[in-house]
């Protein structure tokens, strides 16, 4: 019974040490600076939103909760998304060349679920990916699960760019 709990105690010790092992911080976390530019490379022209951006930029729903108010002056596309999620891996790059190819026609944003619990309840999504289309003169329209581009596209110019 010492034996085990000296092997116990022992091993434990061992990975305390080796977990404490001291680095710089440059070699293991980059600044914000540069923690800023990666994610900014990532996105492509998406822009994460906030729910204060949101707000400013989509429909303030605070004020008008009974009414879809569109504040855009050119549509719109939302990703909800999150960062564990495979198929909203697999979507993101779809949706940074949707935002390339559209800059400037379609504002493209993404919305991580984890982070903005508010704005996912606000549109009922349960399930992600969920990317909602806002035309500028109308309702949005949602669709769950992962698209691939020519999808993406037909939406675009079916419903937004018409």
């Amino acid at each position: 019974m010492t034996k085990k709990l000296l092997a116990a105690c022992l091993a434990a010790f061992a990975l305390t040490m080796g977990s404490c092992a001291q680095t710089t911080k440059k070699e293991t976390q980059p600044t914000n600076t540069e923690q800023q530019n990666k994610e900014n490379k990532k996105m492509n022209g998406v822009t994460e939103l906030t729910a204060a951006m949101f707000r400013e930029r989509v429909m303030d729903y605070e004020k008008n909760p009974n009414q879809w108010n569109y504040k855009g002056t050119k549509p719109a596309i939302i990703d909800f998304y999150a960062t564990w999620c495979g198929p909203c891996k697999a979507t993101a790059p779809i949706v940074e060349q949707v935002a390339e190819e559209y800059a400037g026609k379609v504002d493209v944003y993404k919305v991580d679920v984890d982070k903005q619990p508010e704005l996912a309840a606000l549109f009922g999504v349960q399930s992600i990916p969920t990317i909602l289309f806002i035309p500028t003169d109308s309702l949005p329209k949602k669709s769950v699960g992962a698209m691939m581009k020519p999808q993406f596209d037909e939406i675009i110019k079916a419903d937004l760019l018409k």
